[in-house]
């Protein structure tokens, strides 16, 4: 791994007064959601996401993260974190997130990096507001406590299986109170933890001396541990951008490929009484692959359909196309590596079942909005259009917003790290 702090010691910050790090754990194993660390949310990395909000904080001065992967390292590199390289030792399923943490402050410590305030976050609590995390920070640098902790407040009624059938945990299950009755109770939500990095290195746990929790919005509360919870995260975030955002977040993709039928089309056909069929597309993606072909962007409609409308629409268009094709990845590979494009910077846009490895191959999956569940649960970007409904000038917009974010010779490009 070429991203270990120990090349390059000279760049990380030296102990100061006050000082505060992040330390976020990585590893690149994971048995509930494989490779979660890396899965998209919104076209984004995880660990690149953690990583952008603790940058975000006006408390921290450094992020660093732990990680025995090498593309971890490499995402994490790329959003502005420095990497520890963890060993594989403490990169198993049993080994613990302290363990990790505290490894990484050792090896912090070897370089002159020994901050006053360690804050331990999981990349896998996407929604973490950079303001709650200075708040923690403020409570412990101003010696209100030695450690604070994200939570929320709850007020379920707790129930266990006892001798005689189910029991109270929090009450009295004779005594049904109100919410507005009884003690405030708060869940622990795993986002973060700020801490005295002296106490924890002596304590070797995230929970010593005075303990201060820091409520947060339940909303922002989600923790990924299934890929139920992803997929509710993807929600989340959909209607987010909707409210807060009307221009959903860019493409910095440098090719772009579709399919035909559910993607240019409604994935319907009319057949007249000879048996010839046609297709209904939307002028609007026209336009949409012209802004692209102006910019620049290699356009190439994969399609397993033999019927020559596609060849016919893609002439049109005055772009690429691949029919009849019975291996779609295959096919890919080929006009990629031909034009000098990885997978990596290639969006896919498909509706369908037979585009999975397609949408599995490329760095920027994406799918239609009426695209089938299974391909649907496999792509972390999903349009808000339908197929034959602007769906392809959508993802065109997208995608030239992304060429625009920066000069195109800086482009950020997602490579394999982003892939799910």
């Amino acid at each position: 791994m070429t991203h270990d702090l120990v090349t390059d010691p000279s760049a990380a910050p030296r102990a100061s007064t006050g000082s505060v790090c992040a330390v976020i754990p990585a590893r690149g194993g994971s048995k509930g959601v494989p490779r979660k660390n890396l899965r998209l949310l919104g076209g984004e990395p995880l660990v690149a996401r953690a990583v952008r909000t603790l940058r975000a904080s006006s408390t921290i001065g450094a992020v660093f993260v732990s990680t025995d992967d090498p593309e971890i390292a490499a995402v994490a590199s790329r959003a502005g974190a420095r990497v520890v390289e963890r060993p594989a030792g403490l990169a198993g399923d049993e080994a613990s997130s302290e363990s990790a943490l505290e490894h990484a402050l050792a090896h912090l410590a070897s370089h002159g990096v020994v901050p006053d305030v360690t804050v331990f976050v999981q990349a896998t609590s996407p929604f973490i507001r950079a303001s709650d995390v200075d708040r923690a920070v403020a409570l412990v640098r101003s010696g209100e406590c030695d450690v604070a902790f994200s939570a929320v407040r709850s007020d379920v009624h707790l129930w266990r299986h006892g001798t005689h059938g189910p029991e109270g945990v929090n009450h009295d299950a004779a005594v049904r109170q109100r919410r507005q009755d009884r003690e405030p109770e708060h869940a622990e939500t795993g986002a973060f933890y700020v801490m005295r990095t002296r106490g924890f290195r002596e304590h070797g746990h995230r929970f010593f001396g005075r303990l201060r929790i820091v409520e947060v919005d339940p909303a922002e509360a989600l923790e990924i541990d299934t890929e139920h919870d992803l997929a509710l995260a993807e929600l989340v975030h959909s209607r987010r951008e909707t409210v807060l955002n009307p221009l959903p977040s860019p493409i910095r993709a440098r090719a772009v490929v579709t399919d035909f039928d559910g993607v240019h089309t409604a994935d319907r056909v009319t057949v007249d009484q000879d048996g010839v069929e046609s297709v209904e597309v939307n002028r609007s993606d026209g336009m949409g692959v012209a802004r692209l072909r102006r910019a620049g962007v290699p356009f190439l409609i994969l399609s397993s359909e033999t019927n020559p409308v596609v060849r016919a629409r893609a002439a049109k268009l005055g772009v690429d196309a691949v029919t009849g094709c019975d291996d779609k990845l295959r096919a890919l590979t080929d006009w990629a590596d031909g034009i000098g494009v990885d997978l990596a910077d290639v969006a896919f846009l498909g509706n369908d079942v037979n585009d999975l490895a397609c949408l599995r191959a490329v760095g920027w999956p994406v799918v239609v909005a009426d695209a089938h569940r299974d391909v649907r649960a496999a792509s972390p970007i999903v349009l808000r259009r339908h197929g034959g409904d602007g769906a392809v000038r959508e993802l065109a917009d997208r995608v030239l917003a992304g060429h625009e974010a920066r000069p195109s010779d800086d482009l950020v490009t997602p490579t394999e790290g982003q892939r799910p």
